[in-house]
């Protein structure tokens, strides 16, 4: 199909916007002279590119406004200027993102007690947007808020503190008793852990351990906007129409790595335009950047007349095809290993965008993530028992001898996808392929602020559908734990991550010890035990890796970028 497609022209267009685009990414994020990035402090003040409205569009708002609910990239790049955690992700503009660095914390301490036993001293000096201080009481409370409001990743990121057990049994009586100690005198915060967690300070650099004034209510903020301790702060929000944000008149520099200062005074975020004409408005400078992906039909377009305002970055990130296997068809294993068999990456990866942004993904964890597995068991030629060095295309003829071998065949699929341009081509694709291997499929689009959540939700009875992932840190736990981990299925819930809804006893097994292993390599030998386990059990198909495509317009300056959070809003400047 790839051979012979009528875009195949286009994917070489697009090799050549990233070689141009990335020369010209080189070249503007070179600072002139006179210029100024954020340097000492981090402070602004006194650049010549402080001031004015930064103009960002999406096509539908991204849902609760809560940051320790909210589990969208939408929401989660714009949180990062918003609020604070004990810990942080260095804000820089090359891999030294993924590092974690002190944020509300003076330091990144050491474990103690064998990693049992993690001790925060909390900066004086800062204060919320409303002018209060920020105290270890309302740290104390924000982690006990995770349990309350049922945060997506209470269990999977914080159930190792000593009391989550019983907080996630009954999150309204929540207290930690034993695991989370504060000491107002000394402004110290310890956290007690049932077992060791090598990667509790990332876990604590993730934006749903924000920190928020203790009297926030125990339950979701929705469209109420919380205080904020970062550089801005939500002036107004409509999830119909937009937000807009403006300077934190109490905010400081306490860390440049953590937290800098912002350049623009304001940040206007429009919500409702869809895709095609977004990409059209920030070519016009009518919007500074845009949120959703660029549609297939339009790269062409912005590699040869617009590469100086294209940006391609490297992402720990896929689609993949979430299957439901507590419903027909895919609660039968060998449907669920037909798709994976079944499904063509290359049309995918051409669906996408071509093999400049996109490449085949034939297992869950992505390369280059210790623990990522170099093998593919759902090709043509191999399986489970013995894994291809790599994806070598689809296999419909076996495929269909599954759907038969599993009684499933003739039963009718839903795909459930967003209804952007490439979702919608990837949905429409994924259909025509579940009818070649005997179902009877159609396509269920539905808006991008509607479908994640929707999808997750087992009250909507979604069988299929497709859907993309980023890592919220750089580690195997991110796509294998907090995809198919046991505690990360919550029935009736619009925040239970584990689409598929699977739980096996042996896997969640190598995925805890891989979680307690202090030693790389036998935490890596571990997530790859569990990695061929879901591998086997297909409760989801991989699809694709994929890297970022930025489109920005020409007035915005010092494009500045992190692994995990995109384009970071306070580091760029307006003209």
């Amino acid at each position: 199909m790839a051979a012979g497609h009528p875009l195949a022209g286009l994917t070489m267009s697009l090799a050549v916007m990233v070689g141009v685009s990335c020369q010209a990414a080189r070249a503007q994020d070179s600072a002139p002279p006179g210029s100024a990035r954020p340097v000492g402090d981090g402070q602004t003040l006194g650049s010549p590119h402080r001031g004015g409205t930064l103009r960002l569009t999406a096509s539908s708002s991204g849902g609760t406004l809560d940051p320790q609910i909210n589990y969208t990239s939408e929401y989660a790049q714009i949180f990062a200027v918003l609020y604070d955690g004990l810990l942080s992700f260095r804000k820089a503009d090359d891999q030294s993102s993924d590092e974690v660095v002190p944020d509300l914390a003076e330091t990144v301490p050491q474990p103690e007690d064998g990693g049992r036993t993690w001790r925060f001293v909390l900066r004086r000096g800062v204060r919320f947007s409303t002018g209060r201080d920020l105290t270890v009481a309302d740290v104390a409370a924000s982690i006990r808020r995770l349990f309350r409001v049922g945060s997506p990743t209470a269990g999977s990121f914080y159930g190792a503190i000593i009391g989550a057990d019983a907080c996630l049994r009954d999150p309204a009586r929540c207290t930690l008793a034993g695991g989370l100690e504060v000491d107002p005198a000394t402004r110290t915060v310890v956290f007690h852990l049932s077992q060791p967690d090598a990667e509790f300070p990332q876990k604590l650099a993730f934006p749903h351990a924000s920190i928020l004034p203790a009297d926030m209510p125990d339950h979701d903020l929705g469209n109420v906007a919380a205080p904020t301790t970062g550089p801005y702060r939500f002036v107004s929000y409509d999830p119909d129409r937009g937000a807009v944000l403006e300077r934190n008149p109490f905010f400081h520099v306490w860390s440049a790595d953590a937290q800098p200062d912002g350049y623009v005074d304001h940040i206007r975020y429009d919500f409702g335009l869809p895709d095609e004409a977004a990409v059209t408005a920030v070519e016009n400078g009518q919007y500074d950047w845009m949120f959703d992906m660029k549609p297939l039909d339009r790269l062409g377009e912005l590699g040869a007349r617009y590469p100086r305002q294209v940006h391609l970055r490297a992402l720990y990130g896929m689609y993949y095809v979430p299957m439901n296997v507590n419903l027909p068809p895919f609660n039968n294993r060998l449907a669920r290993q037909a798709v994976n068999r079944a499904l063509d990456r290359r049309a995918m990866t051409i669906l996408y965008g071509g093999s400049a942004v996109a490449a085949p993904l034939c297992t869950i964890v992505p390369p280059g993530i210790p623990g990522a597995l170099e093998e593919c068991a759902h090709t043509i030629g191999a399986d489970p028992d013995h894994p291809a060095s790599s994806w070598r295309g689809p296999d419909l003829e076996g495929a269909r001898r599954m759907v038969a071998a599993s009684g499933t065949a003739g039963q009718k699929v839903t795909v459930v996808v967003q209804n952007t341009a490439v979702e919608m081509s990837m949905g429409v694709w994924l259909r025509n392929m579940l009818q070649a291997i005997g179902y009877d499929a159609s396509v269920k689009p539905l808006a991008h602020a509607v479908q994640f959540n929707y999808i997750q939700n087992t009250s909507n009875h979604v069988q299929i559908s497709v859907t993309d992932w980023f890592a919220d840190y750089p580690s195997a736990s991110n796509f294998l734990d907090a995809l198919f981990g046991c505690e990360n299925f919550h029935p009736g819930s619009d925040n239970s991550i584990n689409i598929a809804g699977y739980c096996d006893k042996d896997a969640q097994a190598a995925m805890d010890a891989a979680k307690q292993a202090t030693d790389p390599a036998r935490a890596a030998e571990l997530w790859a035990r569990a990695g061929r386990i879901v591998t086997r059990d297909s409760p989801a198909a991989p699809a694709i890796r994929i890297n970022y495509i930025d489109l920005v317009s020409s007035r915005l300056g010092n494009y500045f970028y992190t692994d995990l959070y995109h384009m970071t809003f306070s580091q760029v400047w307006v003209r």
